[in-house]
């Protein structure tokens, strides 16, 4: 009896930790969502980016936050920018130092430090940030990660202002390929076959499993072909015709 108590009292003690933890979350995801920026911020990307309206400004605000909640829906584990415009917005926030700090401390209970923007390299395990990126920015959207029909905001905005220096993916890298374009790269090639597996068997995924990542080999230089909408459908991703990040 005395056993019984004892595992019932530890068994309710772990449940309480979880949902004491759940509710810390969805706290600090709420947090981010409501967060007013520093102001002038917005205007600062205005000043890297003149061609940018107030609104397109505000739509890269939206996509830093949906990166922020994407790191902390990771478990704070390393996730890697994919948009070198919402990196940008990023940079300027950091330099209102104080600001940062406390959103940090707020959010993730943490400093989040920066990490460049990232393209899909040829080296599999570098691509892991970003393939958890790719998966939380598709849960934030209500998105099926494994067989997306469009690209999360954070993947379709370099495309959508033509950024000369930016990262872009594209629905369905089928014809490009056909057509002999080596430049081009998809997301979805994180989920291709490896070792005679097929790209489902390793989903869900979790965070966890890095160690089955399975991305092709790609570039970090050359043109783009993408059709630049931030609508297009999505085959787990895009294809990638990224500029090398500084």
């Amino acid at each position: 009896m005395a056993i019984f108590i004892t595992l019932l009292l530890v068994g309710l003690s772990l449940l309480s930790f979880i949902l004491w933890l759940n509710n810390r979350r969805s706290q600090r995801a709420d947090y981010i969502r409501t967060y007013m920026f520093p102001p002038g911020l917005i205007d600062k990307l205005g000043q890297r980016r003149p061609d940018l309206s107030l609104k397109d400004r505000q739509l890269v605000a939206r996509a830093l936050r949906q990166y922020f909640l994407v790191y902390l829906k990771s478990g704070l584990k390393p996730v890697s920018m994919p948009s070198q415009l919402v990196d940008d917005l990023w940079h300027e926030f950091i330099l209102y130092t104080k600001h940062y700090q406390q959103f940090c401390k707020q959010a993730f209970g943490q400093y989040m430090h920066h990490t460049p923007a990232a393209v899909l390299s040829a080296d599999r395990r570098s691509n892991d940030g970003l393939r958890r990126t790719w998966w939380y920015a598709c849960i934030e959207e209500n998105i099926n990660p494994r067989r997306a029909t469009r690209l999360p905001l954070l993947f379709a905005l370099d495309a959508k202002y033509n950024l000369s220096d930016g990262f872009y993916y594209q629905a369905d890298c089928s014809a490009l390929r056909k057509n002999g374009d080596g430049t081009v790269y998809c997301a979805g090639d994180f989920y291709n076959e490896i070792s005679g597996s097929s790209s489902d068997s390793y989903f869900p995924f979790s965070g966890d499993n890095d160690h089955r990542s399975n991305s092709s080999s790609s570039s970090d230089g050359g043109d783009s072909n993408s059709n630049g909408n931030d609508d297009s459908s999505g085959c787990s991703g895009g294809c990638s015709g990224g500029c090398s990040s500084d």
